[in-house]
């Protein structure tokens, strides 16, 4: 089953037939740049009954075109658990969750069930639209398993559609909350010697590629000279830990939105997330800077000290401004306590 709709070409349109549905679609029908590409290749648009294959078809002012958008289709890849979710804020169109560390986001090898699709799937049950052609949630960002904190989810495909776009463009807000092996201080020589990394007026910025590392797979790493994803990362001191100081509290932004960004880029700079098992490396923490109970929370921590504590973005059918914070969780608030003792 599907429904069609005609879309008239406007004047001056761009060469492509994907580009040009990308811009004459109603916005209403929430259709993204890649789902038409996906539809295309389906066989799902004519142009005078005739089907276009391509994306890459020309088009003229006032062509016709029809597009059939099936109904979605059941989700059955993943089944529905009951596990409780920290929701911040839900509409009809969206949801605002606190995932907790230890969660994974979206099933996958190794982690089948108990994540946080599971339990978005009970909880919709039939009110989900169909994202992306099919009935599930619309997982529009992801955070790491051992990373707590916001998360955006759709429940509409024009939801989706308008959050998946502010992802892209980087104009949504996300702050994180990082305890690091020592202090990323931009009048530090060392640090404002490793490449990539520059200063700014209240802190810090790291700029490079990422992409898989070469001989690890389960890693990213950082590249530069046009190798891997364009990856910016800004971070500021908020407090220090130990005499001298041994570690600190820092505030990372985030530009864009890559895949262990912050992890990698902290470690880049020389600065490891306390707990991260993966890019920690060698790091030791200076005992004699820190009292004993501060020692013991900092190395027993069991997992990288990170949090998303702040997420905003316009709201994607209303355009109204929104913004979510959420305090650290019960670990890492025991591991500040500590610090701060």
């Amino acid at each position: 089953m599907s429904r069609t709709f005609s879309v008239t070409i406007a004047a001056d349109p761009p060469a492509r037939l994907d580009k040009a549905l990308a811009r004459d679609v109603p916005e209403a029908e929430a259709l993204s740049r890649t789902r038409l590409a996906r539809l295309i290749e389906a066989g799902a648009v004519r142009r005078a009954g005739v089907v276009l294959t391509s994306a890459k078809t020309p088009v003229a002012e006032g062509d016709v075109i029809e597009i059939a958008v099936p109904e979605a289709a059941a989700y059955e890849a993943v089944l529905p658990q009951e596990i409780v979710l920290d929701i911040r804020f839900e509409d009809d169109d969206l949801l605002v969750v606190m995932k907790p560390a230890g969660m994974v986001v979206h099933p996958a090898p190794g982690s089948p069930d108990g994540t946080l699709v599971n339990a978005l799937l009970h909880h919709f049950g039939d009110t989900l639209s169909g994202v992306g052609g099919e009935r599930r949630p619309g997982i529009v960002h992801r955070i790491d398993k051992d990373t707590s904190g916001l998360l955006v989810v759709a429940k509409s495909d024009r939801a989706h559609h308008g959050l998946s776009e502010q992802f892209a463009r980087h104009t949504a807000r996300r702050a994180y909350l990082a305890v690091v092996h020592g202090v990323p201080d931009a009048g530090d020589p060392r640090l404002m010697g490793t490449r990539g990394v520059s200063a700014e007026p209240d802190g810090i910025v790291i700029t490079s590629g990422l992409a898989r590392h070469r001989t690890d797979r389960q890693r990213q790493a950082v590249y530069f000279d046009g190798q891997g994803r364009h990856a910016v990362t800004r971070a500021r001191v908020l407090e220090r830990f130990g005499a001298p100081p041994a570690l600190s509290l820092v505030e990372c932004r985030l530009e864009t939105g890559r895949t262990h960004q912050i992890r990698v880029h902290m470690a880049h700079a020389g600065h490891a997330l306390v707990g991260d098992p993966v890019y920690g490396g060698r790091r030791t923490l200076a005992q004699k800077a820190l009292s004993a109970a501060a020692y013991d929370a900092a190395k027993g921590f069991g997992r990288q000290a990170l949090h998303a504590a702040e997420l905003g973005f316009l709201h994607p059918v209303s355009a109204e401004p929104m913004l979510f914070e959420a305090d650290v969780p019960p670990d890492m608030a025991a591991l500040l306590t500590a610090l701060r003792a």
